[in-house]
């Protein structure tokens, strides 16, 4: 990046990084939430707010790993990370013959975002290009693939010119990225090295294991290797992105200071350069199974610290219980220095410096995991000992004194989950994307005070197994 590059980028963030600052303390949790859908079957979920001179937009679709064929396991993620290398040339067609322009088959015509029927010639793009695009609007631009989705972000600011340029450009990227051959080259060599940089770490080693125990064959247990990105190619990436990224199937999250009718128009613009077509549904996807067993796997590694990781299938996002959990879990080994697991690990034995439990919901049952690092000739001692907290709690439950401490510092905590742009984007898109009721944000505090210790009780007992558990050590000989 050049110095005049550099510039303008550290100018333009911050200038929005002054005005977060100047707006932190602004509680958004009573912006209320529009949704509608779009001719071409895109839904559309809006929280307009003007306490920053800012838009943030987040557009999911049904294309992460979950969807990689096993072979191509990685697909979903190199696919995102190339989607910013470059994107195509457009060319209007001379009148009298044919196009010649380089847009995928099936494309629509080419035409300026936004515009009604104008064709405008673009040159092509290349990842240098691109980032001096967006350092001159001062705006940033970015794609990412999780277990369940692909995630196009983009952040601007809201006047007018530097909004609609910055919307023309994301609209490019989202519906011609170029693939460039030789960019994947490149990106494959570098994540192979680093793939197998963190094999020679512990950590990355039991997270491996532990995924390959918990999930079994299941989609979200795979992980990439040398193999599957050796089997991945551009045309592998063309053929999964006009697969999945289609308006039908697009969830698109607003925030900032815009109109519903400007909100529509971004959210159209940002989508017209992705093939308007049928929306046939996608191959359904097995669920995760239960564990039928416990099962350990003790995995030789000479370091200081043993990894630990102890854990089983959990729930998906759309479990009733989903409060119930996360208080149970606050309580068990999520609150930090005062849940079970830090007391009776850490203070009471000194076992390990930071234990911790967590549930990872999703479109599917996401992993349940207690995680720790200890001495190699403790680890023994630290997973019984850990195990039998957790026993104990799934049997007996919280105290009703345990259960009002974690509804205080839950509830406490809400108003910094959504006191910048940002963070009420992600909390928006969670609505979004698993079906929240649009007051969700508004009745939260509501439906956490409401729940029981007999609720929790329930929950931790429907959904954890600790006989069945699996576990997982990488140290120690």
């Amino acid at each position: 990046m050049s110095a005049r590059q550099s510039f303008r980028m550290t100018g333009a963030r911050a200038l929005l990084g002054a005005w977060a600052l100047a707006c932190a303390a602004v509680a958004q949790a009573a912006v209320p939430i529009e949704h509608w859908q779009l001719p071409n079957g895109a839904k559309v979920y809006l929280a307009a707010t003007d306490a920053l001179p800012i838009v943030d937009v987040q557009i999911d679709f049904d294309a992460g790993s979950r969807r990689d064929p096993a072979a191509q396991t990685g697909l979903a993620g190199v696919t995102a990370g190339m989607v910013e290398k470059g994107v195509m040339a457009r060319e209007c067609p001379t009148p009298g013959r044919p196009q010649a322009g380089t847009a995928p088959s099936g494309g629509s015509e080419p035409r300026e975002a936004g515009s009604v029927g104008a064709c405008v010639s673009e040159p092509a793009l290349d990842e240098n290009q691109l980032g001096e695009a967006w350092a001159d609007l001062g705006a940033d631009f970015g794609v990412g693939a999780s277990s369940d989705r692909m995630s196009f972000t983009l952040r601007t600011l809201s006047e007018p010119a530097l909004l609609d340029r910055a919307v023309a450009l994301a609209a490019r990227q989202i519906g011609e990225p170029a693939f460039p051959d030789e960019v994947w080259t490149r990106e494959r060599q570098r994540l192979t090295a680093a793939l197998r940089e963190s094999l020679t770490r512990p950590g990355p080693q039991a997270g491996r294991a532990f995924n390959r125990l918990v999930y079994g064959g299941h989609a979200y247990g795979a992980e990439a290797t040398e193999a599957t990105l050796a089997a991945i190619d551009t045309a592998a990436m063309r053929a999964r992105h006009a697969q999945t990224i289609v308006p039908c199937r697009a969830k698109l999250s607003i925030v900032g200071a815009v109109t519903r009718a400007q909100a529509e128009q971004i959210a159209s613009r940002l989508l017209a350069r992705l093939p308007q077509q049928a929306c046939p549904a996608l191959p359904p996807v097995a669920e995760v199974p239960a564990l039928a067993k416990a099962q350990e796997e003790h995995i030789p590694f000479e370091s200081a610290q043993a990894h630990v990781w102890i854990g089983q299938p959990g729930y998906p996002r759309n479990d009733p219980r989903h409060f119930a959990l996360t208080l149970g879990n606050y309580i068990l080994g999520g609150g930090g220095f005062v849940s079970r697991l830090t007391e009776e690990v850490r203070e009471k034995r000194g076992l390990a410096y930071s234990v911790y439990s967590t549930f990872s919901p999703g479109l599917h049952a996401g992993a349940f995991r207690i995680g720790f690092q200890t001495r190699p000739d403790q680890a023994t001692q630290a997973v019984q000992v850990a195990r039998e907290v957790l026993q104990k709690f799934v049997a007996d439950g919280p105290t009703e004194a345990e259960l009002q401490a974690a509804k205080d510092n839950l509830i406490g905590g809400f108003p910094l989950l959504l006191d910048s742009n940002a963070k009420l984007l992600s909390n928006v898109a969670n609505i979004a994307w698993n079906d929240l009721p649009l007051d969700y944000l508004d009745t939260w505090t509501a439906k956490m005070n409401a729940v029981t210790v007999a609720q929790v009780r329930e929950a931790m007992r429907a959904v954890l197994q600790p006989e069945r558990m699996v576990t997982v050590v990488v140290g120690g000989r």
